[in-house]
């Protein structure tokens, strides 16, 4: 009850209107796309391996992005990265609507990915100088929450808006919806301090931050990779398996994945508890067990309500981790290298993004859909191992802890 007090209380927040609600936009013009992409990339009539390349077009561009993303950062702070980055990801998925062959579309994804990145980095690095340690599981997963709650509302109206005036059309709305987040961001986001220059130059630092903190990345950074490739590969498993070996339709899909979302979206609250009073772990671990289960049954599905069960189950599950590979990040950055820490941070987690994607494409491809869902199951149990014996729980209070949030 403190807790939903506390957001109510947040409406006067000053990182409401500067982060939260353009965030919400940006993230609910992105999953406009959820149910329209696999369907975009198979009207090429192309391979599933190559659907599955475009598909993660994105995700190339984000690893492409994430460390230039925090080296940038201390030469232009994050407000002015923030509006790059929503402004080219804007541009760029307008851009697919006139796209007449994969490279193209290939192209103009990976430009938004990177323009992601960008605006991922940050944003990460703003929401991580303004909320103290104690309540940053609750800050971010509230963020976490943005994200879920655009999840939840873009695939029906994407899925409604591709049946009514066709899948392209679904872009320039994703656009539009970005073009009003910058807005919101220009007008009420404050001027943040551009980070002190390094006493070393950009790349000396960046391998002095890699080779601090090497340990971290190789055990948490690994334990990242399979979380994020777990949570993209369901994006890409539900809609195709629903479509290919189902026969669904655009609209049933685009509600299955919006049910899913409703279940990932009620759960950030507690998540964010749950961090802030336990710890990380017991919110990541138990997490992707039950992920894992969820795409396990997937295979045995064998029409409308065995699909849904399943993804519910992933949606409820992944909803217990809202925030969390974040939080772990902030907890983990130094604060004289937050930048270079975070896009190397954001750069491991984007492998496994734009991974999951590759991997069901190449596993469909080779043998069939449900075998790639027995494969993400493996990846889910792989993540819950390593954050259960492999990494330290990160929450460490202070003496006195801050009442930021």
């Amino acid at each position: 009850m403190s807790y939903i007090l506390s957001l109510y209380r947040a409406r006067h927040h000053p990182l409401l209107l500067s982060l939260y609600v353009p965030a919400f936009l940006f993230w609910f013009a992105q999953s406009l796309l959820t149910p329209v992409l696999p369907l975009y990339a198979a009207g090429f009539e192309i391979s599933y391996g190559l659907i599955g390349l475009l598909l993660a077009g994105d995700g190339i561009g984000m690893l492409l992005g994430d460390v230039p993303g925090g080296l940038l950062l201390r030469r232009f702070g994050s407000r002015r990265m923030m509006i790059v980055g929503i402004t080219g990801a804007a541009l760029a998925t307008v851009a697919l609507f006139w796209a007449s062959s994969v490279p193209e579309a290939l192209f103009y994804r990976v430009v938004s990915g990177f323009c992601v990145a960008l605006y991922g980095v940050s944003r990460h690095d703003y929401i991580s100088s303004s909320v103290g340690v104690g309540s940053r599981g609750r800050a971010i997963s509230l963020l976490g929450g943005m994200y879920r709650t655009g999840k939840f509302v873009g695939p029906a109206i994407g899925a409604t808006i591709a049946a009514a005036f066709g899948l392209r059309t679904s872009f320039l709305a994703a656009g539009l919806v970005a073009g009003i987040a910058l807005v919101v961001v220009i007008f009420y986001m404050p001027h943040t301090p551009i980070p002190p220059k390094a006493p070393t130059s950009s790349r000396m630092q960046l391998v002095t931050t890699f080779k601090t903190h090497f340990h971290v990345f190789s055990t948490a950074g690994i334990g990242q990779i399979f979380v994020q490739m777990l949570r993209s590969g369901t994006l890409v498993i539900v809609p195709l398996y629903a479509d290919r070996v189902l026969g669904l339709d655009v609209q049933t899909i685009g509600f299955i994945m919006s049910l899913g979302a409703a279940l990932d979206m009620l759960m950030f609250l507690p998540a964010g508890i749950v961090m802030d009073r336990l710890g990380r772990k017991f919110a990541v671990v138990p997490s992707f067990v039950i992920q894992a289960a969820g795409m396990a049954l997937m295979p045995f599905t064998t029409g409308f309500g065995g699909l849904v069960f399943a993804s519910a189950l992933i949606g409820f599950a992944n909803g217990l981790s809202s925030g969390t590979m974040m939080t772990i990040g902030s907890d983990l950055a130094p604060t004289d290298s937050r930048g270079e820490f975070l896009g190397i941070w954001r750069l491991i987690g984007d492998i496994g993004s734009s991974g999951g994607p590759l991997a069901v494409g190449a596993i469909a491809g080779v043998l069939t859909l449900p075998a790639s869902a027995l494969v993400m199951t493996g990846t889910g149990i792989l993540a819950a191992s390593i954050f259960a014996f492999r990494v330290p729980e990160t929450l460490k209070r202070p003496p006195a802890n801050p009442a930021s949030f």
